[in-house]
């Protein structure tokens, strides 16, 4: 459903802006799944303004040409080249500047650029209306008759403005919200602003008999039907600002008769037909049910076998003139030659005109309401203001009274709504008053206030027809929270009913369990070794390590402390595997380490340690097998930190005893992860034979700090950009360097920084060394301009050169 913010302005006065209400409908349930903006002209005239022109001269060498210069308010008188025959000095005239695209009435956009034309500059033009959309002649330029100051935007002359467009996903149970005037009913209860039904005080009918009769004869499928005799009627086109609200939600004009109809169908919701009052034979409409196999053609020109189930309004004779809330016969429409027009308005059982759309797989904008339920209060005003419409846009007469056959009253619905109840449901108290409140501006009446046996106050209800979903308590109460705001009702972890799943705080052993299935699913093997090992391993030559936590009785005495470090145990791991061929390995472990704290104490950490050596994987006769690398196993680390809500950690050379070079990365300056090369004399000291690749990240900092990395976005709607650089710098700048400096200079529209080539040769010079960094650039709001790119580009290129000494390579 399209609903015009301009239109909705009109029935509820409100300067908020269109992001705004979409945000404000969206969280009362009327989702807003996207803001199209339209513009009255193509391109909304930017870089058109009103000027005068000063001087006009021959030009020397074209006869038809003029020389002109013209102010147009900023200053700078401009030399504009001009062919109109019209144009003469004095003249109040419209001037397209130079970079302003033009939409003519015909033919593709073109831009306005400083040229030279038969020798002489010409720095923008002077328009004619068909040069601008707004016509189509082209005789001359526009004359202007303004007092505005020169500079006035042309939009502004011309009263052009925008207008924001809301998809609205309705559901079917909102069928009050499906018109301009029921999202303003929404409205109306969100800001606390007042909303108001179209004038029709103007209405007058004759207090003569109505010559055109109607007779229900199925009360139950049609409990209301209303209708009006116009005469005079002019059937032509719609004006402009008719056909301009129609098109806004992309309907089509037709003729001003039928545009009238659709017009107050999305205005007020009250679906409406015309029919020729020429072709009602016997001057009375039947509303009654179809004879069982009767033919009948549509509007569409499509014959059709009706059912005993439809609905018809059918004339004197019985014969159909149109399927009751679905569609109008072919024969009784209203066609160019018609003068006399009976309105229709009325209110059909939603199940009755269900049945006959989906029997005749018939879909329109009257039975989209009808299905899920009309106002019967709507009826009348609905007819009136048609009718006063019709008079405005086609000449119509009202010719009798308003016919208003009404059997089968539907009155408001009475509904029991308890307080503590609500509190109960929501999950939070409300105050009555701020109830009551809600309940007015949705327009649910207070009938009786009374108090249970508890003491406990009750309210009954009087809910209007037009609320089709709101017939029980729990109803109302969903209304209550939709206006009162779900945003406001905080969800805590100890918070649960029945009806709410929990939040509990996050379980450590679920996330350790997910960390290593992603481990696993890498490649990795999880292992688990002796919390008890040999204090050789951390014991230099002639010293002893007095932070070692120290068993007092130990069998053996390769097994005499707690590890103050996982990287030996795992290393006897690799030992063993290697000595049996098996080379290639990638494990994992979950441990503790131990020491001693000055005092006697002694404290516990749990760590999270990572192994990669030999191939990355098996050799095969499609591929050789690399080496496993320091990237590989950076790689696993910050996937494991993304994982656990911690994306871009910052690095710093590491500083370990048991590894040769690497890197310490940082999350909120916190050191969490050491990884590198396991240095040559430690694997010496365990007899490991090959290079190991060793990472150890503190699992209880990442858990303390521990936040869901699940984050929903939407998706882009523009495409991202990549620009590419090669940076020559010293080769103790690292890449993580070069990012940190990218990232602080742009930080809204740089998504990704990587690098994809790293170079070192002779030809770069002593000390150098060529990074190749790719820049993925996107604006979630708009599609990136060159212009923009380049400003990026620019600023990155900049910061580079200052703080990192780095030279482009173009």
């Amino acid at each position: 459903m399209k609903i015009s913010l301009d239109w909705l302005r009109t029935l509820i006065p409100t300067d908020k802006p269109a992001e705004e209400i979409g945000k404000l409908l969206t969280g009362s349930g009327l989702e807003v799944e996207g803001i199209e903006e339209l513009e009255s002209v193509p391109g909304g005239l930017r870089g058109v303004v009103l000027g005068t022109v000063l001087t006009r001269e021959k030009h020397p060498d074209a006869d038809k040409l003029s020389v002109t210069t013209v102010d147009v308010g900023d200053g700078t008188i401009r030399q504009i080249v001009c062919g109109a025959p019209n144009v003469a000095a004095g003249q109040r005239v419209v001037v397209a500047l130079d970079g302003a695209v033009l939409h003519p009435s015909e033919g593709e956009p073109f831009k306005i650029k400083k040229s030279k034309i038969r020798g002489l500059a010409s720095e923008g033009m002077i328009c004619a209306e068909d040069e601008i959309g707004l016509g189509q002649s082209h005789a001359g330029i526009m004359v202007l008759t303004t007092d505005l100051p020169n500079g006035t935007p042309a939009a502004e002359y011309f009263g052009l403005g925008s207008d924001s467009v809301f998809e609205i996903g309705l559901t079917p149970n909102r069928a009050d919200a499906a018109s301009h005037y029921g999202v303003a009913r929404e409205l109306r209860a969100l800001l606390r602003h007042p909303c108001h039904l179209p004038d029709i005080s103007d209405f007058h009918a004759p207090a003569a008999a109505a010559p055109i009769s109607v007779t229900i004869e199925d009360a139950a499928a049609a409990p209301r039907y209303a209708g009006l005799l116009l005469e005079n009627v002019q059937v032509g086109p719609s004006p402009e600002w008719l056909q301009r609200r129609l098109r806004s939600i992309g309907l089509s004009p037709i003729n001003n008769v039928v545009d009238v109809t659709n017009f107050v169908l999305h205005e007020l919701g009250q679906p409406l037909h015309a029919f020729d009052a020429d072709q009602i034979s016997g001057n009375q409409i039947r509303v009654k049910r179809a004879a069982e196999g009767e033919k009948f053609t549509t509007l569409d020109g499509t014959e059709r076998t009706l059912r005993v189930e439809d609905l018809v309004i059918a004339d004197a004779h019985g014969t159909p003139m149109a399927l009751a809330g679905v569609f109008g016969g072919k024969t009784s429409g209203v066609n160019e030659a018609t003068t006399r027009v009976f309105l229709e308005s009325a209110y059909f059982a939603p199940a009755v005109v269900r049945k006959t759309g989906q029997t005749h797989q018939l879909k329109t904008d009257a039975s989209f309401r009808f299905e899920r339920g009309t106002d019967p209060n709507m009826v009348l005003m609905g007819l009136k203001r048609a009718a006063l419409l019709l008079q405005e846009v086609a000449g119509a007469t009202v010719a009798a009274p308003v016919v208003d056959e009404y059997p089968a009253h539907i009155g408001h619905a009475a509904v029991r709504l308890r307080l503590p109840r609500v509190e109960k449901l929501v999950g939070q108290f409300i105050a009555p008053e701020r109830i009551r409140q809600i309940l007015t501006d949705l327009d649910i009446l207070i009938s009786e206030e009374l108090t249970d046996e508890a003491g406990h106050a009750e309210w009954m209800l009087s809910v209007p027809p037009h609320k089709v979903d709101v017939t029980r308590e729990a109803d109302v109460i969903e209304e209550i929270l939709r206006i009162y705001g779900y945003n406001h009702v905080a969800l805590r972890p100890h918070n649960s009913a029945s009806y709410l799943a929990q939040f509990p705080n996050p379980d450590p052993e679920i996330i350790r369990q997910n960390t290593a299935r992603l481990l696993s699913g890498q490649g990795f093997s999880e292992i688990i070794t002796n919390s008890i090992t040999n204090s050789l391993y951390f014991e230099k030559e002639g010293e002893t390590d007095e932070t070692l936590v120290r068993l007092l009785n130990f069998n053996s005495a390769e097994l005499n402390v707690m590890r103050p470090s996982l990287l030996p145990s795992g290393l006897e791991v690799i030992r063993h595997n290697v000595n049996r061929r098996q080379r290639d390995l990638k494990l994992y472990e979950f441990g503790k380490a131990y020491r001693q704290k000055a005092g006697g104490q002694y404290e516990e950490h749990n760590k999270l340690v990572i192994y990669l050596t030999g191939n990355t994987a098996a050799e095969t006769w499609q591929q050789k097998s690399d080496k496993s690398s320091f990237h590989q196993l950076a790689g696993a680390v910050q996937q494991v930190l993304a994982s656990l809500g911690f994306p871009q950690p910052t690095s710093q050379p590491v500083q370990h005893p048991y590894l040769a070079g690497g890197l310490t990365l940082l999350a909120q300056n916190q050191p969490v992860a050491q990884l590198g090369a396991v240095s040559t004399a430690i694997l010496k000291r365990l007899d490991v034979s090959q290079p190991v690749w060793y990472a150890e990240l503190d699992w209880d900092w990442l858990m303390r700090k521990y936040k869901n990395a699940l984050v929903a976005r939407e998706l882009p709607k523009f495409p991202e950009v990549r620009r590419d650089l090669s940076l020559v710098v010293d080769k103790t700048v690292t890449f993580d360097q070069l990012q940190q400096i990218a990232r602080r200079t742009e930080k809204k529209l740089l998504q990704q920084v990587n690098v994809f080539d790293v170079y070192e040769g002779e030809n770069l010079g002593q000390g150098k060394k060529s990074y190749s960094v790719s820049f993925l650039l996107q604006d979630p709001t708009q599609t990136l301009t060159d212009q923009a790119i380049d400003s990026v580009m620019n600023r990155l290129i900049q910061q580079f050169e200052q703080q990192a000494g780095a030279v482009i390579r173009r």
